[in-house]
C-alpha cells in the first residue's frame, strides 16, 4: 500500500485581490515580475478579455483583464492596479489586478482542492487559508486556454509501425488538477490511438494504480502535473519511488513550469524525465522514450 502521507513541498504564494477585494494567490514560481499598469495599444479584433498589448523592455506584452476573464465586476479604475507578468506553458501574459498584497510561504498540503460543487466553470484549482481567511488559487492555465486556446493538432499519421507498436504497449495514468491541460494531454495520447487513465489528484492517482494493479490494464507510465493540491508531482514521484509495488514505473513530470527551473528537484525526487506544457509534438517524443524504457528496460 502507497504512503499517501509524504513529506510535503514547501511553496510561496503570490496574494493580490481584484475588485472584491477577496484574496487570490497566483504560485510565486510564475510570475517574473510585477509592474505598475502601463499605457496599452488596444487591439480592434482581439479577445475581449484582453485589455491591449504592452511593451516592456521592447518586446509586446498581451494583457489580460482578469476581472473580465473569471467573471467577476471590473475594476473600479480601468486604468489603475498593476500588472502580475506571468511566463507559464511556453507563453508571457500580463495579469491586470487590483493590488498585489504580499507573498505567503505554505506547504503543498495546506492547498486543498476547491469545494465540491465549484463546477467546470471555475477558475481556482485549490484553496489554503491564511490568516483565517480563504484564499484561492487562480487556475491560469484556463484562463489563459479560455482566451487563447491552443491551434488543434491534427490526428498524427507520422508514427511508423515500430513506434506505434511500442505506443501500444504503454498503459498512461495522466494526473492533473487542471481541467483543461488534462484535456489537452488526452487529446494528444487519442490522436495517437491510445486510451489513457486519468486522475485529478495524487490521491486519486494511487487509488487507480492500486485498482489496476496485477490486471492486464496495470499502469507502467505516470504523466503528473508538478503544482497539485494537497500532494505535488514531487512528492507523488517520491511516494512512488518509496513503494516497492510502484517503484518501477515510468514517471514523466509535466509542468506549466520552466522544466529547466524544475529538472533538479524532479531528478532528486525520482521522476524519469521532465517536460514544460504543452507541446503535443514534444509529449508524443517523451511518450516513446517511456514506452522504449517499459519495453526494452532503456535508461
Amino acid at each position: 500500500m502507497a504512503n499517501q502521507n509524504a513529506r510535503a513541498d514547501s511553496l510561496s504564494l503570490l496574494l493580490f485581490t481584484l475588485r472584491s477585494g477577496k484574496l487570490m494567490a497566483i504560485n510565486l514560481l510564475k510570475v517574473s515580475e510585477i509592474i505598475p499598469c502601463p499605457a496599452l495599444t488596444r487591439l480592434p479584433e482581439a479577445h475581449p478579455h484582453v485589455k491591449g498589448v504592452a511593451t516592456l523592455r521592447g518586446n509586446p506584452l498581451s494583457v489580460i483583464d482578469l476581472s473580465r476573464a473569471i467573471g467577476e465586476r471590473p475594476l473600479e479604475d480601468p486604468n489603475g492596479g498593476c500588472l502580475i507578468v506571468t511566463e507559464i506553458s511556453r507563453s508571457r501574459q500580463g495579469l491586470h489586478v487590483q493590488a498585489v498584497v504580499r507573498i505567503v510561504h505554505c506547504r503543498t498540503t495546506d492547498i486543498k482542492p476547491p469545494p465540491f460543487g465549484s463546477g467546470n466553470r471555475s477558475f481556482i484549482t485549490g484553496v489554503a487559508r491564511v490568516d483565517d481567511a480563504l484564499v484561492q488559487v487562480l487556475d491560469i492555465e484556463k484562463v489563459i486556454h479560455g482566451i487563447a486556446p491552443p491551434p488543434s493538432v491534427a490526428p498524427s499519421n507520422g508514427l511508423d509501425e515500430d513506434a506505434a507498436s511500442l505506443l501500444a504497449a504503454a498503459n498512461i495514468l495522466v494526473v492533473d488538477d487542471s481541467q483543461v491541460a488534462l484535456q489537452q494531454s488526452i487529446h494528444t495520447l487519442r490522436n495517437l490511438g491510445i486510451d489513457c487513465r486519468t486522475a485529478r489528484s495524487a490521491k486519486d492517482a494511487i487509488e487507480v494504480l492500486l485498482e489496476l494493479q496485477g490486471t492486464a490494464s496495470e499502469i507502467n507510465i505516470v504523466v503528473s502535473d508538478i503544482e497539485m493540491s494537497e500532494m505535488d508531482g514531487y512528492a507523488f514521484t517520491r511516494t512512488l519511488r518509496e513503494t516497492p509495488d510502484f517503484k518501477h514505473l515510468y514517471v514523466l513530470l509535466h509542468t506549466s513550469l520552466d522544466s529547466a527551473m524544475s529538472s533538479e528537484k524532479a531528478r532528486l525526487a525520482g521522476a524519469n524525465a521532465i517536460l514544460t506544457k504543452f507541446s503535443s509534438p514534444e509529449l508524443t517524443d517523451c511518450l516513446l522514450v517511456a514506452a522504449r524504457a517499459v519495453v526494452f528496460g532503456e535508461p
